[in-house]
């Protein structure tokens, strides 16, 4: 277990709450990359099967919080994407 690594994972998922609470009070997707979203997914998904497979300690706890934050904000780039569309009608 590093404790580095459940810093690095502490930090990287503190920005996701803010990012969530942007993409549902603006109901908008301006500023967000739905590339960049689904990057991170797979190196989320990537670091909970490393966990799983290689190294399984308490990190993977932070790996699969911060996939879910994630997976959030890229529900909401989607109905953020269906609402600008049906107001563009």
């Amino acid at each position: 277990m590093s404790v580095f690594e459940a810093v690095m994972m502490l930090c990287f998922g503190s920005a996701w709450p803010f990012s969530i609470y942007k993409s549902y009070t603006s109901r908008s997707n301006k500023g967000k990359s739905l590339w960049f979203l689904i990057i991170v997914l797979i190196g989320y998904t990537s670091g909970v099967l490393h966990k799983i497979l290689f190294n399984f300690d308490f990190v993977i706890t932070f790996y699969i919080f911060n996939l879910t934050l994630v997976l959030i904000d890229t529900a909401l780039y989607f109905r953020n994407y269906r609402i600008l569309q049906s107001s563009s009608k």
